[in-house]
C-alpha cells in the first residue's frame, strides 16, 4: 500500500515559489515520486485536466482567481481530495472552504512534515479501495475482461490495465450488472454511495476515462454504451 501511495500524483498550487520548493522537497523526502506545481489558477486547472492528480494542495490567496474559484472549477468534474492552505484563520473562511468541497484546511504557517502526513492520510482514505467493501477472493470474468476485487486488478485479454480507485469501483459495478441499463442515479449510488445531484460531470468524466483505457476505439465505444436519456450499459457477451 505504501509503495502505491508514493506513486500518487500530487499537485501543489501556490503563488509563492518558496512554498512550492519547500513542500516539494519535503514530499520527495517522504518518498513521493510524482509532484507537480502551479503558481496560478489557469495553470492549476489545466494541470488537473491533463494530469488527473490524486490529491491537490491548494493555496487560497492568489492573484486573479483565488483558490476558492479553483476549487469550484475542479469540483465540476473531479472528486480528487483538495487540501486548502491559507493564512486565513477565521472560522468562516474554513467553513467556506469545506462548503466548496475541500477535504482539509491547513493554516499558514504550517509544518511541512505535518502537511506530508496529512497528504498520506487522505490518500489512504480517499484514493484507494476500502478493502472492507470488497468481496474477498471474487473474480469477475466476462468476455475479454477479468476483474479481481481481492487483488484490485483488472485485465483485458490477459493484459493488466491500471485503474484509479473510483474507476475500478465503477467498472466493478458495471461488470456486476452486465447488459443492463444503469442510470446515472444508480451508478452514483453504487460507486460513490451518494445522491446523484451534482455528480453529472463527475460520472461523465469517469466514463470517458474508462473508455480511453478499455475500448479499442474510445470514440466508438462497444463496451460502455450510452443509452440516450436512460444511462449507460456495459455490453459484454459471456464467452
Amino acid at each position: 500500500m505504501e509503495n502505491s501511495i508514493n506513486k500518487s500524483k500530487i499537485l501543489i498550487v501556490d503563488d509563492e515559489e518558496d512554498i512550492l520548493k519547500l513542500l516539494s522537497t519535503v514530499l520527495k523526502k517522504e518518498g513521493f515520486e510524482n509532484i507537480y506545481t502551479a503558481i496560478a489558477a489557469k495553470e492549476a486547472i489545466d494541470l488537473v485536466s491533463r494530469l488527473d492528480p490524486d490529491i491537490i494542495l491548494l493555496d487560497i490567496m492568489m492573484p486573479g482567481r483565488d483558490g476558492y474559484d479553483v476549487c469550484k472549477e475542479i469540483r465540476k468534474t473531479s472528486r480528487t481530495p483538495i487540501l486548502f492552505m491559507s493564512a486565513k484563520t477565521e472560522e468562516l473562511d474554513r467553513i467556506l472552504g469545506f462548503a466548496l468541497g475541500a477535504d482539509d484546511y491547513i493554516t499558514k504557517p504550517f509544518s511541512p512534515k505535518e502537511v506530508a502526513y496529512r497528504v498520506k492520510a487522505h490518500l489512504r482514505r480517499n484514493n484507494y479501495i476500502d478493502e472492507d467493501k470488497t468481496e474477498k477472493g471474487k473474480t469477475i470474468v466476462f468476455g475479454p475482461f477479468e476483474l479481481n476485487e481481492e487483488k484490485i486488478e483488472f485485465k483485458k485479454n490477459g493484459e493488466s490495465i491500471q485503474l484509479k480507485a473510483k474507476e475500478f469501483k465503477m467498472l466493478a459495478y458495471m461488470l456486476k450488472n452486465p447488459n443492463q441499463i444503469l442510470s446515472k442515479e444508480k451508478i452514483c449510488s453504487g460507486v460513490w454511495g451518494e445522491d446523484y445531484i451534482g455528480f453529472d460531470n463527475t460520472i461523465m468524466v469517469h466514463i470517458r476515462r474508462l473508455r480511453e483505457k478499455i475500448e479499442d476505439n474510445p470514440s466508438l465505444p462497444k463496451y460502455i454504451v450510452n443509452i440516450k436519456g436512460l444511462g449507460y450499459k456495459f455490453v459484454v457477451k459471456d464467452e
